[in-house]
This record gives structure tokens, C-alpha cells and sequence, in this order.
């Protein structure tokens, strides 16, 4: 059904935001929507990290997911009514994933370069490519992104790296898996945004006690307030309404596939962001990266 179908809707310029946003998304390509997520994922979190000098990791998460949870609650309010127990079970466990996978990726990049956090990460969703995968062709893709993200994780130094930041960074790439699962069948289950509203709130009611114990009063001041105000937006609030779009317009295969720009990203913004320079063995693995999401959009199409 079309919005003009809709009660109200038959006037022109009586349109609501809502209906504006959805014919904006639906103006981009699905492969455009990932983009769009990732980059503004990976600003988030380059900016989150700067917080790290005021903050503990688990605060700052706490400042991400509460800013964002307000925001997508006061924009699209979760309508729970008409939903079933396994609706809202698949909304907790889409939640929990949320949560647990920022708190984890936060403690690895407190512990580990930005670039390297989130190659290691990245084994999560690439695994979900893998599983998905029922052509040779996207294979070849999926292994030329894997070779990528080898080239911008340092394996050579892995001795000096932090082991603790590396596990942390492993339990991030098992709940980002689950999260592209279940984000499908959030998107299926829950009208609109609400889906992403409702996991919010338990994302925000996961980690709100261990950000509250390591934050405590810090928490309150102004100026972080309004700095978590906008890691919360780059972070949760556009990425994850963007993405639930993305996947109902595209198999969740192609959709892994294609985060495997965000080791490229995250690289790009540490270096626009954090001031980290970007070596040749660097620049290639964005070039693997880059070709590779180019290869499984067309072979998608």
C-alpha cells in the first residue's frame, strides 16, 4: 500500500516525516545504505575513542546506547501491541546482541589500533558470509576481502598486541554474526524503526549498570553529554535504522559481504579522525576491500 493510499495522505503536501524518510531511503540502492552505515559507524566510534581520555570504555558505551535509545524512542516509539512472545524474543536477543557487542568492541579499542580492532571483529560477519554463501564466484569475493583485512591487521607485530583487546575483540565478531541474523528478523517481525527502538532499550538496560559503576558522576557533565549525544547518533541511532532498511531490500549473504568495507573504514577514519597514517600495505587492503564489495554487488545484481 502506498502513503497516498493512507488516511490523510490523499492531499498533497500533508506527507509525514515518516513517509519522507522511507521515500528517501527507498531513492538509494541497498549496496548505498550499507555505505552510508558503515560510515557513519565507523565516525562514531572514531569519536567515542577520543572520549576514552574522560571516560572508561564501559561509560562510554553507556553514553552511545542511552543517547541513542532516547533519541529512536522519542522519533519512533516501539508498539509492542499485536506482537507475540516470540516477537519479543527475538527483540531481547536482537537487543542483547546489540549490547554486549558494543560493550566488547569499546574494551577492544580501548586495548588495540582502531584498524586492528575492527579486522578482528570483522571474522564475524566474514563468517556469516561464508556460511551463506552458495556460489563459487561469492567465494572468490569473500576470500579476496579476508586477504584485505590480513594486509591491515599487522600480524607480525601480534606479539606486542594486547591479548586481552584481541578477546575482547573475538566476542565483538560473534555478537556482530548475531546481530546481521537477527536484525533480519527484527526488521520482519516489528513495523518500521520500532524494532530497533525496542532493542535499544535493552541494549541501554544491559549495560547501564556497568557504565554507571565505572562512570558514576562523570557521567552528568554537559560537554561529554553532548559529545555522547553524537557518538550515540553516528553510532546506533542512523547505522542501525539504516541497515534494518538495507535488509529487508537484500539477502543477508550480500550484506556481510559488503561490511567488508568496515576494516577500510575504520582505517580511513583513523587516520581523518585519530591522525593514524596510513602505509602502502594499508592502502592495498582498502584496494582488496574496495574490489571485493564492487565484485559481490554485481554479481548480486
Amino acid at each position: 500500500m502506498t502513503a497516498e493510499a493512507l488516511p490523510g495522505a490523499a492531499e498533497p503536501g500533508r506527507r509525514g516525516p515518516g513517509a519522507l524518510l522511507r521515500a528517501a531511503s527507498d531513492a538509494v540502492p541497498p549496496s548505498g545504505l550499507v555505505l552510508l552505515a558503515i560510515l557513519s559507524v565507523q565516525t562514531g566510534a572514531g569519536f567515542a575513542k577520543e572520549l576514552f581520555a574522560h571516560l572508561s570504555p564501559s561509560a562510554v558505551v553507556l553514553l552511545r546506547i542511552g543517547m541513542g535509545a532516547l533519541v529512536l524512542c522519542v522519533v519512533a516509539r516501539p508498539r509492542l501491541r499485536g506482537l507475540t512472545r516470540a516477537d519479543l524474543g527475538v527483540g531481547v536477543a536482537f537487543g542483547a546482541a546489540l549490547g554486549l557487542m558494543n560493550m566488547t568492541f569499546y574494551e577492544a579499542l580501548a586495548r588495540l589500533p582502531m584498524g586492528i580492532a575492527v579486522a578482528i571483529e570483522f571474522l564475524g560477519p566474514l563468517g556469516v558470509a561464508v556460511a551463506a554463501s552458495r556460489r563459487r564466484l561469492d567465494l572468490l569475493w569473500v576470500a579476496l576481502a579476508a586477504s584485505g583485512i590480513a594486509l591491515l591487521a599487522p600480524w607480525g607485530q601480534a606479539s606486542g598486541l594486547d591479548w586481552v583487546g584481541i578477546g575482547f575483540a573475538l566476542a565483538a565478531g560473534a555478537c556482530w554474526a548475531a546481530y546481521i541474523l537477527l536484525s533480519a528478523a527484527v526488521g520482519q517481525r516489528f513495523p518500521g524503526t520500532g524494532g530497533v527502538s525496542f532493542a535499544m532499550l535493552v541494549a541501554f538496560l544491559l549495560s547501564a549498570p556497568f557504565g554507571i559503576a565505572a562512570g558514576g558522576a562523570d557521567l552528568l557533565q554537559p560537554e561529554l553529554l553532548l559529545i555522547g549525544l553524537g557518538v550515540g547518533l553516528l553510532s546506533s541511532v542512523i547505522p542501525y535504522s539504516i541497515e534494518l532498511e538495507a535488509l529487508r531490500r537484500m539477502p543477508k549473504r550480500v550484506f556481510g559481504i559488503l561490511m567488508s568495507l568496515e576494516p577500510a573504514m575504520a582505517a580511513l577514519v583513523g587516520l581523518l579522525v585519530l591522525g593514524e597514517i596510513l602505509d602502502v600495505r594499508e592502502w592495498a587492503a582498502i584496494g582488496c576491500v574496495v574490489i571485493a564489495s564492487v565484485g559481490a554487488t554485481r554479481a548480486a545484481r
